[in-house]
């Protein structure tokens, strides 16, 4: 079956045809390109998806990733990183094996078809021209022909008339010789001019059509095969990356499987226990006759001793809260109008215990002692809101001991590092050492003593870090131990005591402890101001302010505000930046002095001025 046989005469619809298919040809490559395009967009989404899902680095957020479950996402993150990498395989696959090959196959196939078709429109031409030159010569034939018949004619009417001369005869005689003579050459020539045509139109139709024809068939079925090839490639392309798909799939899956809630509750314990222990109970207060009641050591009580009750007589007994504990609702602030009056250090009656709490004010600004603890407590806030101290005094006892161990840890392996690089040129030396023309000894003992010195400082830090570890390690309470408290009322001490008594709380940097083992015996007057002071009574207001910016607070002691809200001021700014402030009785806190502008009262030095509405 061959086209050169069956379809000798469908030149133009084979012309057709072929191009038909080179348009079906293209129209795949297309398709496919547009696929390749899906796939790198696919890819890039994923890639793109991934990447906003993945923790920053430095942040809290990244924090997070040490839990079994965040992990897993994270390792399903990485997953469908490596599987958008499959889909860009895809595309590039497509694009080099099929795109591309076909694109180029297109275009040979369109310099094959285009010669293809030359030479069978020159064998048409070739053929047509034949005819013609046929069709010339038997139109002469045919006219040399009529011509000589009517000579003839004309001679023998010549030759009947008496009346013509025989000059006239003889010359019509000769002219019908001629043109029987031009109508034998017609014949001769037209019969040769046929067999040549025949012979030419039996080459065309028998040998030069079917060789074309053959050519265009055989190029027809390559374009075929080559698409249905091109097809296969497809498949395959996709076939060879699901083995890698089903492995990222596979370790999603082994992700998913490695969640371990159980580790996880563990881990939210090793992140967040502080290590004090819970407060023991509290004894029956008889307020007919004076009793006491425990403090625990442990808890987030200020304590003012160090296990030793003494009694006192008549006030409330009220452990010291710490600093930056909020209360629900504390009491509103005192009437300025109270006028001061000395407080009685002897027992006191219930009527007595109401005074206006100007005069306990007043009791505790003259007592020295109490405002450099005080100061020492305003110290440990500043850190709080800061860096925080080298020895992260600041932190509860059992995140400050997992900080130290950490920092133990890493500069153990900076020495690691360090004694690495330090042997590794010892052996550079010796090696100079043996073959001086590899290079000079005495230039590598520079950077051996600058090693040296390295190792010695990180080795005092590790001390001096594990020193504080071990301190650490030996106030933590034994899990064994009784919570206890510690009485409220003290005996009078003169102001040294009470000033050791703030160093003891304070680290080296002016933080803020729970020292209470190395805390020496405080005893101050108990007065009902000292009461009233535990109970955390609220600062007054000294003016307003109004905020500039937007601060999230999220360090301990400060507070959230938004841009343009009004809020209370109860305490400037002493120099370190931070200005305190109050929303309402129930939340206060600190703010950056740059982020607020403040309003304050012309009459700032009453700290009893009694609460204005501030209207926005």
């Amino acid at each position: 079956m061959s086209w050169g046989t069956e379809l000798w005469d469908q030149f133009d619809n084979l012309e057709k045809h072929t191009q038909w298919g080179i348009d079906v040809l293209e129209k795949y490559i297309k398709f496919v390109k547009e696929r390749t395009e899906i796939e790198l967009s696919y890819a890039k989404q994923l890639r793109n998806l991934s990447k906003k899902y993945q923790p920053k680095k430095n942040s809290k957020e990244e924090e997070e990733y040490r839990y079994t479950s965040t992990r897993a996402f994270l390792a399903t993150l990485n997953e469908m990183n490596d599987y958008a990498g499959q889909h860009e395989v895809i595309s590039e696959n497509m694009t080099s094996l099929i795109t591309g090959e076909l694109t180029r196959y297109v275009q040979e196939l369109k310099q094959e078809r285009k010669s293809h078709f030359h030479d069978g429109r020159k064998a048409q031409q070739h053929i047509e021209t034949c005819w013609k030159q046929l069709e010339a010569s038997k139109r002469r034939f045919e006219r040399d022909c009529k011509e000589a018949d009517r000579a003839q004619q004309y001679f023998e009417k010549m030759d009947a008339d008496i009346n013509v001369t025989k000059a006239d005869v003889e010359k019509a005689r000769q002219q019908a010789q001629l043109r029987h003579q031009m109508a034998e050459d017609s014949k001769a020539e037209y019969s040769s001019t046929l067999q040549k045509f025949n012979s030419e139109q039996h080459e065309h139709y028998y040998t030069h059509i079917p060789n074309i024809f053959q050519k265009i068939q055989e190029m027809e079925e390559r374009r075929i095969v080559r698409i249905g090839e091109s097809m296969k490639t497809f498949a395959e392309v996709d076939r060879q990356v699901i083995p890698i798909i089903g492995k990222c799939l596979d370790e999603i899956t082994k992700a998913a499987e490695s969640v371990d809630h159980k580790n996880d509750s563990q881990m939210v314990i090793e992140a967040f226990k502080s290590g004090f222990e819970p407060p023991g109970d509290i004894e029956f207060e008889d307020f007919t006759q004076p009793m006491k009641r425990t403090v625990s050591e442990s808890s987030l009580s200020n304590s003012r001793g160090d296990g030793k009750s003494e009694p006192k007589f008549g006030g409330k007994s009220k452990g010291k809260l710490w600093p930056f504990i909020k209360k629900n609702k504390p009491p509103p602030p005192p009437p300025a109008s109270a006028s001061p009056s000395a407080v009685p250090n002897g027992p006191q009656s219930p009527k007595q215990q109401k005074e206006p709490l100007s005069h306990r004010f007043n009791e505790f600004m003259t007592s020295k002692p109490k405002i450099h603890c005080f100061r020492s407590l305003k110290r440990g806030l500043s850190l709080k809101l800061g860096a925080g101290p080298e020895d992260f005094s600041n932190l509860p006892p059992e995140q400050r001991r997992k900080k130290l161990q950490q920092k133990v840890d890493e500069l153990n392996r900076d020495i690691q590092k360090e004694l690495d690089q330090r042997d590794a040129l010892t052996k550079m030396k010796d090696v100079y050492i043996k073959n001086p023309q590899m290079g000079d000894a005495a230039s590598v003992d520079h950077r051996l003593s600058e090693l040296a010195q390295n190792i010695e400082k990180l080795r005092l830090e590790v001390q001096k870090f594990e020193g504080w570890l071990a301190e650490v390690e030996g106030r933590l309470p034994a899990r064994n131990e009784q919570p206890r408290r510690q009485s409220g009322m003290y005996e009078p001490q003169n102001p040294s005591a009470v000033n050791s008594c703030a160093q003891d709380r304070e680290s080296p940097d002016g933080s803020y402890t729970e020292e209470q083992s190395q805390e020496t015996e405080m005893k101050v007057p108990a007065t009902d101001f000292d009461d009233e002071f535990d109970d955390e009574e609220p600062l007054p207001t000294i003016g307003t302010c109004k905020a500039l910016y937007t601060f999230e607070g999220q360090n301990e002691g400060t507070i959230s505000v938004a841009e343009g809200e009004m809020l209370y001021v109860i305490e400037e700014d002493k120099g370190d930046g931070w200005t305190r402030i109050r929303r309402n009785e129930d939340e206060e806190g600190y703010v950056p002095t740059s982020y607020v502008e403040v309003y304050l009262d012309k009459n700032a030095k009453d700290v009893y001025k009694p609460l204005q509405k501030i209207s926005e």
